[in-house]
This record gives structure tokens, C-alpha cells and sequence, in this order.
């Protein structure tokens, strides 16, 4: 199935898979997706990240993360640029995600990193979403 937003499907999958109190979610995989994953899992937000399958056909098997009370790490997801409007920031004006609580992924000429590492770099770039 073609996507015109695969990084909204992404987040979307995500989202509907911690509503429903699932352990793992499989999502069509992408050199992206792959890094947005590994930032999620270095980040605390998720517990393990496998690729299965093929290459035309690979997908991501991200495996959730739950508290002591089988409360989900991850709260909220929020796509912040979009194709149709694309929200670029500098260094300056990085965001903030509830006062440092949560992260911003950002796409930046050095990769896809966080508000934090694009904060301590001095870069600035494309805000793809705000995870908390």
C-alpha cells in the first residue's frame, strides 16, 4: 500500500498498537523508519527494534515498552511537519517537548537525531514529530 505520508503511517502504527496494549507492531521498513526506530530505542521509548523479512518486502518489529502498572512509555506522538507544510527550524529556535520530558526528531544534514544532539551540535533542520 502506498503512503503519501509513510513517517505519519510510522507514528500512526505506533500510536494505535500502545492504544490497544499490543507488544509489538510490524511496520513497512525504510532507511528512515530504521533510524527513527534506533533513536526511539537509545531514547528509552521502546524496548527492541528486529528487521523481518526480505528487502523489497522488509518490515520493522518494534517491540513496545510498559511501566511496573502497564502503562506505556510512550504518551503521545504529534507529526509536526507534514508534505503539504514543512516546518523547518535554525539552531536558535529548536524546539522543547513538554520542557525536556519528551524528544523532537529531527532530519538535519548529519541524519536524523534529537533536539538534544541537534541543540549540542548547533544545527537546525526539518522537525519531523515530537515524541513524549
Amino acid at each position: 500500500m502506498n503512503t503519501s505520508d509513510p513517517i505519519a503511517d510510522f507514528l500512526t502504527r505506533i500510536r494505535n498498537a500502545v492504544a490497544a496494549g499490543h507488544t509489538t507492531v510490524d511496520i513497512p521498513s525504510s532507511k528512515m523508519k530504521e533510524a527513527m526506530a534506533q533513536i526511539l530505542l537509545r531514547e528509552g521509548y521502546i524496548r527492541s527494534v528486529s528487521t523481518v523479512g526480505e528487502a523489497p518486502k522488509a518490515m520493522l518489529r518494534l517491540t513496545l515498552k510498559y511501566g511496573p502498572d502497564n502503562e506505556p512509555v510512550i504518551t503521545g506522538l504529534k507529526r509536526i511537519s507534514k508534505p503539504g507544510l514543512r516546518q523547518y527550524v535554525n539552531a536558535e529556535n529548536l524546539p522543547r517537548v513538554l520542557n525536556g520530558l519528551g524528544i523532537a526528531l529531527l532530519t538535519t544534514s548529519r541524519g536524523i537525531v534529537t533536539d538534544f544532539e541537534a541543540r549540542k551540535s548547533h544545527l537546525g533542520g526539518e522537525v519531523l514529530c515530537h515524541i513524549w
